[in-house]
């Protein structure tokens, strides 16, 4: 994979090669400097995508920060560069079908204009992935309040912290997990439940930069469930385990009654959606069994594991998995494949919470759609 990667990172370095230097015809000594750091931005892109597998996160996560955050530029960068090279072809269609005849001064003009469109680009990729670097950091909590009809009276006003999303391993580490828990510990939360997707790398390279979870405290109990990286470089049963330890309860397809004031509700957990053999994910399993007139609570990664509680009447889920998108414009693609990308939905008779999360996947950078520890707080209705 890290071969793959660095052979994909290549290629699209030699092509920002060519939009950059080749297509502006970029003078010297303006176009070594530009292709030596192009190299050496590869190098470090590198670095990071194999940062958490095969390298050692504690000593190359500075620059598997900065190679990290490359990537993010270089979204930006293909997508405005991209609309250039298009406008430019357009044009010499154009100019084909018209038999317009060679024409210098149209040449100057036309690769001036080139010129002027890329380095507008590069300010706006530049300012736009510093934006996202600020963004990404600034962690918050977030209040949701959801009425529920089928919710006991007791369990009015009861507070639920959400923790999704870290992806602990290349680009942050121990520093970012204890930040993350200090924050829902100050809210003394009555139920910690984690959405999954907590890290990126190898049980060996990361499994420490999970330790301050262990401090995580609610009177109801800490609950987790598997995102889709938790198999992604490592086997996610031994994942799981590693979070027991920590005193998380994991939930794989299971089920476990929660009471309080002398009610009690069911909370349940499955697999995710794209878990490999022998962890498929199975809500039947984890729903066998219970009393069909007691509420039930599903912590499911991907919203679209809605679609399925609905049918087997599950009252509320809490999913993860869709950051909000990450990074304008990227989620109008989510949604393509998510039956919702944030916030508060409804599937069905089944209401649906999706948390941005608290970290990012890949680059370290959230653009339009910040960071958030979720803290819903219920209501009976």
């Amino acid at each position: 994979m890290a071969a793959f990667s660095a052979v994909v990172l290549a290629l699209i370095t030699f092509w920002l090669h060519r939009r950059l230097v080749r297509a502006t015809r970029m003078p010297a000594p303006w176009s070594s400097v530009t292709d030596v750091a192009l190299l050496l931005l590869w190098v470090l892109a590198v670095v990071g995508a194999a940062s958490g597998s095969l390298l050692d996160p504690r000593w190359v996560r500075a620059p598997a920060f900065v190679g990290m955050t490359w990537l993010a530029v270089i979204f930006y960068l293909f997508l405005g560069l991209s609309v250039i090279g298009l406008v430019s072809f357009a044009v010499r269609i154009v100019r084909r079908l018209g038999r317009a005849e060679p024409n210098e001064s149209f040449d100057r003009r036309r690769l001036t204009a080139m010129r002027i469109a890329t380095a507008l680009v590069v300010v706006v990729s530049l300012g736009t992935v510093a934006y996202g670097l600020v963004e990404a950091a600034r962690l918050r909590v977030v209040d949701v309040d959801i009425t529920l009809p089928r919710l006991p009276s007791q369990f009015d006003g009861m507070r639920i912290a959400v923790i999704s999303d870290l992806h602990v391993g290349p680009s942050r580490g121990a520093a970012f997990t204890q930040r993350v828990v200090d924050q829902v510990n100050a809210q003394r939360p009555d139920l910690i439940v984690i959405a999954g997707d907590l890290l990126d790398g190898t049980i060996h390279y990361v499994a420490d930069d999970l330790k301050p979870l262990a401090d995580l405290s609610a009177p109801l109990g800490v609950f987790g469930i598997s995102g889709n990286h938790e198999f992604y470089a490592d086997d996610g049963g031994r994942w799981l385990d590693v979070w027991d330890r920590l005193g998380i309860h994991t939930l794989r397809n299971q089920r476990v009654t929660i009471e309080r004031g002398g009610a009690a509700i069911d909370l349940a957990g499955i697999q995710d959606y794209t878990a490999p053999d022998p962890y498929e994910p199975d809500l039947p399993a984890a729903l066998a069994g219970r009393d069909p007139n007691r509420f039930v609570l599903l912590l499911a990664h991907q919203p679209r594991q809605a679609i399925e509680a609905w049918d087997l009447g599950v009252d509320l889920q809490i999913s993860g998995h869709t950051h909000g998108g990450q990074m304008w414009p990227i989620r109008y693609l989510v949604t393509l494949q998510q039956p919702s990308l944030q916030g508060l939905d409804r599937v069905g008779n089944t209401v649906l919470y999706t948390t941005r999360g608290a970290g990012a996947w890949g680059p370290p950078v959230r653009v339009a759609a910040p960071p958030e520890i979720t803290l819903i707080k219920t209501m009976s209705g």
